[in-house]
């Protein structure tokens, strides 16, 4: 008979499965049902999910149940399937796996996004009747995962133990960057848990590898609990109507180490991983012996900082001053440089930035549309600052995610009355994988459509058809993925794009010399000029974060043994030298450079622009 839950914990690194729902979309289902009635309706998929978990290595199983519970059931016509669901889900789980698996029962937050007000009875209503099911059937824990605010956590925490002495894992989503929880330092939020008996606690989904290690490493202090991560497989890229992740196995396996490093003791995955990532983490963790961790070290390497790229790679600019950008790049060098709209209301350092890059001549300030579907500032209401209050180009983003047609066009409109004339079309993160999941992706028009109907404007014809009295005068511009494993697939969606109507072509970040020639050469035959993205590193762990993490981001393996172990001023440092490497190369093959700023520190690309004019003598333009 294998120990209880509490027991192994003491003496064993438990390897936990990975996702269910973006496993299930992988396998070709839909959208828009109820994964949770699969318990009823296809329990053999159900079943082989775990199965395949199992056999990867995993030995804490969650059960098929996330969404189980009466609130989320209405919305498909299941109100009187909810205890029928919960059991289910823990019988299709026990009889998939080994008897020395845990199987434990799987209960998500309900008063996240749109249920934020709901009332703290009705909610134990519901979490009552959905655990008190999953009990029934004897489950060997409770998993209380993806939780947003201690309050709800709580409330479920409390109803376990009011039903049973059953361990209990307790999870929170977190943003990468997050020091706190509910307004309360990470490892007071932790205490309060314990202390309502609580027997692990940690984090799932919202972040990566990177993200959840960063939140660990806020941790100031003892928290007397075992900790448990499920990270997502990085941030999802949407392409070609599909969600796909970033994260190999093998960054999962690296990463499982260090988890085990700062006491972890159950380590999985949410959304994207699969099999795959699960046996590698159970891999690494094969005799793993973790080594005692000073919590002083570990708050001394946190990383505080924060990256930012679109799903198609490029920030934008704007500018309504003559020459267009297409008619600099024709004469020399161009640089223009991304600012992140902030997430806040505080614009004082973004503007700072924007007055340092116009004092070193800049040819335009980029503003990307609430990338990775992280709420941020209006970059229309930037861009007007910017132009009138700094007097520099601004280049604005359009993201297909946030607008319908009429709201599209809206927007395009006021872009024109506020004399901002140079925007770059890209398709938008999902929205389900931002800070607002429960918001709605809008996706009206594709990044193809976008174009054209911008360039259509430019006639004097609304997206409807009918005549605007003038025409728009829109510089329009699209994003362009080189970091692909073939280029030649990405050049031909691109030559569709120039058809379309874009102007010129912004690319995501690229970090290895030759990759530059093998674009340069690959597009040589286009008629419209490419500004080739460059992104200072700012730490190592900032490099591996978007090496393993961020869709359409490689880094050379030389990039990532240079920048290993570097953090602070010492990692920004080596991150300008690489940089200016890479701009050695790409000057001598593009005439159009576009350098990304990372997490505000906006010396670096004006050290990087500055370069730029030293070496090419367009200074002096």
């Amino acid at each position: 008979m294998k120990p209880d839950l509490r027991e192994a914990l003491q003496t064993r690194i438990l390897t936990g499965d990975g996702a269910m729902g973006t496993y299930l979309y992988g396998m070709g289902f839909p959208v828009g049902v109820s994964y949770e009635e699969f318990n009823l309706l296809r329990p053999e998929v159900i079943a082989d999910v775990h199965r395949r978990y199992y056999e990867a290595g995993a030995r804490i199983i969650e059960t098929n149940t996330f969404s189980a519970n009466l609130a989320s059931l209405t919305n498909y016509g299941l109100d009187n399937e909810v205890e029928a669901i919960n059991r289910a889900g823990v019988r299709i789980a026990r009889s998939a796996v080994g008897s020395d698996a845990y199987v434990v029962g799987a209960v998500g937050s309900i008063r996240a996004g749109k249920r934020k007000n709901m009332s703290s009875s009705l909610l134990e209503q519901l979490f009552r009747q959905q655990i008190g099911a999953l009990l029934s059937e004897g489950v060997d824990g409770i998993l209380l995962e993806t939780f947003y605010d201690l309050e709800e956590a709580m409330l479920a925490l409390r109803i376990v133990r009011s039903l049973s002495d059953t361990p209990v894992i307790c999870q929170f989503a977190v943003e990468k960057e997050a020091v706190t929880l509910d307004g309360k330092t990470i490892e007071a939020v932790f205490e309060s848990l314990r202390l309502e008996g609580a027997d692990v606690v940690g984090f799932n989904c919202r972040s990566g590898p990177n993200g959840i290690l960063r939140a660990i490493d806020t941790i100031n202090g003892d928290v007397q609990l075992s900790l448990s991560v499920f990270p997502n497989a990085g941030i999802p890229d949407y392409v070609d109507g599909k969600y796909h992740y970033s994260s190999t196995p093998e960054y999962f396996a690296e990463s499982a180490r260090k988890f085990a490093d700062r006491g972890a003791r159950i380590i999985g995955g949410c959304c994207g991983t699969t099999p795959e990532h699960i046996a590698a983490i159970a891999a690494a963790l094969d005799g793993y012996v973790p080594q005692p961790v000073d919590p002083a070290d570990l708050l001394q390497t946190a990383a505080k900082e924060r990256v930012v790229i679109s799903d198609n790679g490029a920030p934008g600019r704007a500018s309504n001053l003559e020459p267009t950008i297409v008619d600099l790049v024709q004469e020399r060098h161009t640089v223009i440089v991304e600012l992140d709209p902030p997430r806040d209301l505080d614009i004082h350092k973004f503007m700072e930035g924007a007055k340092a890059l116009k004092a070193i001549k800049a040819d335009a300030v980029t503003l990307a549309d609430n990338s990775l579907a992280v709420t941020r500032m209006s970059n229309i209401a930037l861009a007007s600052l910017v132009q009138q209050q700094v007097g520099i180009r601004p280049l604005v983003h359009i993201a297909c995610r946030d607008r319908n047609l009429i709201g599209t066009q809206s927007h395009m409109m006021g872009l024109d009355a506020l004399g901002i004339d140079h925007v770059l079309a890209v398709t938008g993160d999902p929205a389900r994988f931002g800070d607002l999941p429960d918001s709605s992706s809008v996706y009206d028009l594709t990044s193809f459509e976008m174009i054209r109907m911008i360039k259509q404007l430019n006639e004097g014809v609304a997206f409807s058809g009918k005549p605007l009295k003038q025409k728009a005068n829109f510089i329009t511009g699209a994003a362009f993925n080189p970091n692909v494993k073939y280029l030649d697939k990405a050049i031909a969606r691109l030559e569709k794009k120039i058809d379309t109507g874009a102007d010129y072509i912004m690319t995501q970040p690229v970090y290895d010399r030759e990759l530059i020639i093998r674009i340069a050469e690959a597009t040589k035959h286009l008629q419209v000029p490419i500004f080739i993205g460059i992104m200072p590193l700012a730490s190592g762990r900032n490099a591996e974060y978007l090496h393993n993490e961020v869709p359409g981001i490689q880094l050379s393996d030389e990039v990532r043994k240079r920048m290993a172990g570097l953090e602070g001023e010492a990692g920004r440092a080596e991150g300008v030298r690489i940089a200016e490497e890479l701009l050695d190369t790409a000057m001598d093959h593009f005439k159009g450079i576009y350098l990304i700023t990372p997490f505000m520190f906006y010396d670096m690309t004006v050290k990087l622009t500055d370069y730029v004019w030293r070496k090419t003598g367009s200074l002096t333009k």
